[in-house]
């Protein structure tokens, strides 16, 4: 089975018990959100569950006065999240951008579990993504017979956070086309929702804001409109500093994960997770740690979140076609599949640095060989 590792916080330890391949932040963390409530001696915004001081606790980890640990949802600058937080106190929407696999959704719904009790008033931005999404439908069949009316209208998860004073999630703003992304203006700057059909408006309520996330890495973006920019506070979420934090956050999620699918297999040790984060450090900056070797870069983004599906994906390998512990092999599958999107392009750069970093590192022979082994 797999083995039992302890996390800092004793919230973390409730079970699973209705199936449920992963549950809500609020659902998950509720322990910890509720030991924060009962210490928090902060100011309280209308309808926030907590003070702005415990929502960063919330999200950064610490102790609080009982002795009690909050885990850690966010590896990284107190800083950035200090001013995410304090923009959900303003009459500005919050923009979480940065590059892909940065924790932006992450962060997102850590940050509306806190403040709202609630982080499933979630809109998915794609290309697709029309006007009725983020501001309201129709029941076309009610809308034929009865006419225009508010039992024909579709709520949207905007109207609920309105009507409720919750936070609204956008995911991926920029994937949506640029009339639609419009369509937030008056809702950001008026905090109202015309309904011209009905002669009426939906005005929003104190605690009502919106979070969005965005990125330009990816094919298929579409730039905001100064006006729509001008709606929002930009906090910029970048890679981890340090190797150390990536190793943490890359351990901590492959551990949660790994326990709530239940993997018949052993965690890896932190030197194992350590040289898969190096090799992603390394491809993603073009430079070896060192800072003796240049490389080519893949067109991946060589992310934290990529890092963790290699751990994940290997930890499947070990649990159902091995031992149970992970090895070079399993490790080399997943490696290959994140660095090589480009059959051609891609399979050079991974080549090359195979040869020129990898073969010369004592500590990395069994994982080159492996990943000489996977090559076509």
């Amino acid at each position: 089975m797999a083995k039992k590792t302890t996390n800092n916080s004793s919230s973390n330890s409730n079970t699973n018990t209705n199936g449920v391949l992963r549950q809500h932040a609020e659902i998950q963390f509720a322990q910890e959100l509720e030991e924060l409530k009962k210490q928090d001696s902060g100011k309280v915004p209308p309808r926030w569950h907590m003070s702005p001081a415990s929502v960063v606790t919330y999200l950064v980890g610490g102790k609080l006065k009982n002795g009690f640990e909050v885990s850690p949802k966010y590896i990284g600058s107190r800083r950035l999240m200090e001013i995410a937080v304090a923009t959900l106190t303003t009459d500005r929407a919050l923009l979480l951008y940065g590059l892909p696999g940065t924790a932006k959704s992450w962060v997102s719904e850590h940050l509306s579990a806190a403040v709202s009790g609630d982080s499933t008033l979630l809109i998915q931005g794609t290309a697709g993504t029309g006007e009725e999404a983020i501001r309201y439908g129709w029941n076309y069949a009610r809308l034929l017979a009865e006419g225009p009316s508010e039992n024909a209208l579709v709520v949207t998860p905007m109207m609920v956070a309105m009507k409720e004073g919750k936070i609204a999630r956008i995911e991926e703003l920029t994937r949506i086309t640029a009339d639609v992304q419009d369509t937030l203006i008056t809702i950001l700057s008026e905090k109202t929702m015309p309904i011209p059909e009905l002669n009426t408006e939906l005005q929003a309520v104190k605690g009502f804001n919106v979070i969005a996330t965005a990125n330009n890495r990816d094919k298929g973006v579409n730039e905001l409109s100064g006006a729509l920019k001008r709606r929002f506070n930009t906090v910029i979420l970048p890679s981890p500093d340090t190797i150390e934090e990536e190793v943490e956050i890359v351990e901590r999620r492959v551990n949660s994960i790994a326990k709530n699918l239940e993997l018949p297999a052993e965690m890896p040790p932190l030197k194992e997770i350590k040289r898969i984060v190096t090799i992603f450090r390394e491809l993603r900056a073009g430079l070896t740690l060192d800072g003796k070797t240049k490389l080519k870069t893949p067109t991946s983004t060589m992310s934290t979140a990529e890092a963790i599906s290699v751990v994940n994906n290997g930890l499947a390998l070990a649990a159902h076609f091995g031992d149970g512990t992970m090895n070079a092999l399993d490790v080399a599958s997943g490696l290959i599949g994140a660095v090589v999107k480009d059959p051609v392009q891609d399979k050079v750069v991974w080549n090359e640095y195979l040869e020129t970093v990898l073969r010369t590192r004592e500590d990395y022979k069994d994982l080159y060989k492996a990943c000489k082994e996977m090559i076509i």
